[in-house]
């Protein structure tokens, strides 16, 4: 597995551009909190998590069909979402994400790696920087 460095990444970062206003991020936790943290302090946009889960740490299949972990214990409707997670594979999650924040007004995905709306790469797996 190839990797990237920290520099890279945070370069696109500093230059993807979007096109709508965001009233909340959604960080699917855990994959897209630092995602989320780092899209936060360049937009200043409050962050909430939405608790899925689908794989382990190793990326291999945990459950299968994503599941809700905690309640979402925010409110989201009628609001833009920005939907932000690490990597997205089949789309499951996002799939899931969907369904759980319908209420919302508009939902827009972002994603480090994979098919997104918003995506720095779309490429074969990388190491994320901030992995330890």
């Amino acid at each position: 597995m190839k990797n990237k460095t920290f520099e890279e990444v945070m370069f696109r970062f500093r230059n993807i551009v979007f096109t709508e206003t965001f009233d909340l991020i959604v960080a699917i936790a855990n994959g897209g909190i630092i995602p989320a943290a780092i899209l936060n302090q360049r937009l200043n946009i409050k962050i909430e998590l939405l608790h899925i889960n689908l794989r382990d740490q190793n990326q291999n299949k945990k459950y299968d069909f994503p599941q809700l972990m905690y309640p979402i214990n925010f409110e989201f409707a009628n609001k833009t979402l920005l939907l932000v997670d690490d990597r997205v594979k089949t789309g499951a999650t996002f799939q899931f994400a969907f369904e759980l924040l319908q209420q919302a007004k508009i939902i827009k995905t972002f994603a480090v790696n994979g098919k997104a709306d918003y995506k720095l790469y779309d490429e074969d797996c990388f190491r994320f920087p901030w992995i330890i």
